[in-house]
């Protein structure tokens, strides 16, 4: 028999994933706090517009969720506990403390659920050509059962261990964007100050060593003064904040993390959060500015 399930959170990423989802024939019904968003996406995909979480968790197998931060997970989970029924499965593709991953699951597990903490990465091309990468923490069992939604919506599924521990392996991964990022914008605003062709110049590294996907991606849109969000900054800037929390308690520093968020906050000051993280190139060649 083949799992529904509802989806909640039709942001940037969940509107692609729930559109991947009915696809393949596995998407009920869906949700989100703005109605208006919900409603036009059911009708464009064919399914329902649950009128609350609640109501969505009593009418599929699984709830899968995609919010922005802990407080909205967690009051997404407290609403549709009432009408969670026995053996539901709960998968969360926000990205989000491990703490709370923790808080969450033994809710669901309370209430006769299981729970799976499985953040995504790939960005809205990721989202929208179903070659995300998901991260997953919890039972191998609870995993099983809800590979056939995963592999409707990635490329990659690479269970990490316990719950908490997608969390965990989705932080290193924004660790590392973070330095990626710092390096590609100050190496192509550098590249700008010798006077370089931009695309020849980007066309030229993007073959070696230092090829890498956000040089790949964001590379020519950036230096042309083009920031539409794959990732929004501001985003990047509250999972940055998770990644030095769990750093502090684990007892050491992150140094380009804590230089990438400051550098986000002005720029969130100046009003760009919602770009792309690729915005961080306006700083680095105000920075070179004589």
């Amino acid at each position: 028999m083949t799992i529904q399930a509802g989806f909640i959170g039709l942001g940037a990423m969940g509107r692609h994933m729930a559109r991947n989802l009915a696809t393949q024939g596995l998407l009920k019904t869906l949700w989100n706090r703005t109605t208006a968003t919900a409603e036009a996406l059911a009708q464009e995909l064919g399914v329902a517009a649950a009128p609350n979480p609640s109501s969505l968790a009593a009418s599929v197998d699984a709830v899968m969720i995609c919010v922005s931060a802990d407080d909205d997970v967690r009051s997404v989970i407290e609403q549709l506990l009432p009408g969670l029924k026995p053996g539901t499965l709960v998968i969360d593709h926000s990205t989000v403390s491990r703490e709370t991953e923790l808080e969450m699951t033994a809710k669901v597990a309370a209430a006769g659920g299981s729970y799976l903490d499985a953040p995504v990465s790939g960005g809205m091309e990721g989202a929208r050509h179903r070659t995300l990468s998901i991260m997953a923490g919890g039972r191998a069992e609870d995993l099983q059962r809800a590979r056939p939604l995963l592999q409707a919506m990635a490329a990659r599924i690479v269970h990490m261990g316990g719950i908490g521990s997608g969390q965990a392996a989705k932080a290193v991964n924004q660790i590392m964007c973070a330095g990626i990022n710092q390096a590609v914008t100050e190496a192509l605003s550098f590249a700008q100050a010798q006077g370089l062709a931009m695309d020849k110049v980007i066309e030229a590294v993007a073959g070696g060593a230092a090829g890498n996907w956000f040089l790949d991606k964001r590379g020519l849109t950036m230096t042309q003064g083009s920031y539409e969000p794959g990732f929004k900054l501001a985003l990047h800037h509250k999972d940055l904040a998770i990644c030095l929390a769990m750093a502090e308690r684990a007892g050491m520093k992150l140094p380009v993390a804590e230089t990438t968020l400051h550098h986000y906050k002005q720029l969130m000051q100046q009003g760009h959060g919602e770009e792309d993280i690729s915005a961080l190139y306006r700083l680095k060649n105000r920075q070179r500015q004589p």
